[in-house]
């Protein structure tokens, strides 16, 4: 039950920090685009799967297409994604230039990233309620005492405690990543 639970929440984690990478920071990152799906021969399909990606500076992303006839549908999947990025096709190869993030958009992502971590948070307290309902359950089938139960709700709190203080640490790093410039 207990082993069952933590690996729960480090998938959870996992899901979280997925989540952050997706988040821009001012930094060229291709996992910004891998929420980007384009229409690969009837079927959407993330930009990683059809192109790859690569940072050849700081602030700057190409895409280079395996198949030259999705250039087009590449750059206009990044257009209509409402990322906020403007690509540029260069001969073979699709070129993205990351702005600068204004003050006001860097609050904007912060607080993004706050709910993102809301959510982790809010995953990780329904795996405790989910590991206390099955403990209350084999309580009453009577194959666990009510001190061994007690004594296991324990060991899920310290669990959710950690994973949540973790969460919160995560969540540090990322704002403090976003608000420098």
């Amino acid at each position: 039950m207990l082993v069952a639970a933590e690996d729960r929440m480090k998938k959870s984690i996992d899901a979280l920090l997925k989540e952050f990478a997706k988040v821009r920071t001012g930094q060229a990152n291709p996992a910004v685009l891998e929420s980007v799906y384009v229409d690969y021969y009837g079927t959407a399909t993330p930009i990683p799967q059809v192109a790859a990606i690569t940072v050849p500076d700081s602030r700057t992303l190409a895409i280079t297409p395996w198949e030259k006839t999705m250039m087009t549908p590449i750059n206009k999947a990044i257009l209509a994604s409402n990322i906020g990025l403007n690509p540029m096709p260069e001969g073979s190869m699709i070129r993205i230039v990351l702005p600068p993030l204004t003050e006001e958009r860097r609050r904007d992502l912060a607080k993004l990233c706050k709910n993102i971590a809301e959510d982790a948070r809010v995953a990780i307290r329904n795996i405790r309620r989910d590991a206390n309902d099955g403990l209350k359950k084999q309580a009453k089938d009577e194959s666990l005492s009510q001190d061994q139960e007690k004594k296991v709700q324990e060991q899920v709190q310290k669990l959710t405690d950690k994973y949540i203080a973790k969460v919160e640490e995560l969540l540090v790093v990322k704002e403090k990543e976003i608000l420098t410039v």
